[in-house]
């Protein structure tokens, strides 16, 4: 099957006596641009609209380009929007091995649950917890090096929808059901953890492959698609957790405290809960659009901008 011909965003201006061309592409390698009598080639290995890929396009003028004009384009001297990295190839094996630890950790919880599902039915729901609770410790407190790599614009990931996500995660991981051994037990538990490690087990091998400039379209649509039913899924879950917890904190008063002398006023954890009920589903919106883009970019129309 041949492979598909990417064209990168280019952009014209034009004065009495000169053309301007801006390539939408950062990172450029191996650049190619040619003239043959009234067409301009351009070929180049760079980071657009599609990740790192080769890149090409071709212009046709209106008349043949004098000699002259031929050698002063072959004389563009070709700049990176973005500085060279001299650490590309260092950043890019820590992001694999990054990635593909999380892949493995989460594969591990998706096949044993799915496992114990055929063998036990409905009965591996209540002990899900005590099963795969270690791992996704594990994998819920490494997913921190996301937030860093964010802020450090070591990946292009965006901070806020990164926060939400891992914010998100381990509240519920480690104070709804971490903390009360009677949550513990809830079929709700392995909704959660299903659900959490299906769109895992898709997305890091994506970026894994990406590091090594590799893409397989089925494992690519699936990335960008699978959220559709699951992140929602997945929120409802973790909105039905949180509303059982609500009568177990107010029982044992875990995480209340009382305000100093002269309020003494009980404020009881079950009340920021609540709360957070609300800002769980205001930050499913904020992810939710985050991810509607990606998917909108990757597989939505695009614009054409040369003729």
């Amino acid at each position: 099957m041949q492979n598909q011909v990417l064209t990168p965003h280019v952009y014209w201006a034009q004065r009495h006596r000169e053309v301007y061309l801006r390539v939408e592409l950062s990172d450029v390698q191996h650049p190619d641009i040619s003239i043959t009598e009234n067409v301009l080639h351009f070929k180049a290995h760079g980071h657009g609209a599609k990740g790192d890929n080769v890149y090409e396009f071709h212009l046709e003028f209106l008349e043949p380009v004098k000699p002259q004009e031929e050698e002063r384009i072959n004389k563009i001297r070709m700049e990176s929007r973005v500085p060279n990295d001299s650490f590309a190839n260092l950043k890019r094996g820590y992001l694999f091995m990054y990635n593909l630890v999380q892949f493995l950790g989460f594969s591990w919880i998706f096949v044993n649950m799915t496992v114990r599902l055929f063998i036990l039915g409905k009965d591996s729901f209540y002990d899900t917890f005590h099963t795969m609770a270690d791992m996704m410790y594990f994998c819920q407190m490494l997913a921190v090096v996301e937030i860093i790599n964010a802020l450090l614009r070591v990946t292009r990931s965006p901070v806020i929808p990164t926060l939400i996500q891992f914010f998100g995660r381990n509240i519920i991981l480690f104070v709804i059901i971490g903390s009360l051994e009677e949550m513990q037990s809830k079929a709700v538990v392995f909704f959660i953890f299903y659900l959490w490690s299906t769109i895992e087990i898709f997305r890091y091998p994506f970026y894994m492959l990406t590091c090594i400039d590799i893409e397989w379209k089925l494992l690519t649509w699936i990335r960008y698609s699978i959220w559709i039913p699951c992140y929602p899924l997945g929120c409802l879950a973790e909105a039905v957790s949180i509303i059982q917890s609500i009568p177990l904190f107010s029982e044992t008063g875990k995480f209340s405290f009382t305000l100093p002398y002269p309020l003494n006023i009980t404020v009881k954890f079950s009340f920021f809960l609540q709360i957070y009920l609300i800002m769980l589903f205001l930050g499913l919106s904020v992810n939710f659009r985050h991810l509607y883009k990606q998917r909108r970019r990757r597989y939505g129309p695009k614009k054409r901008k040369t003729n």
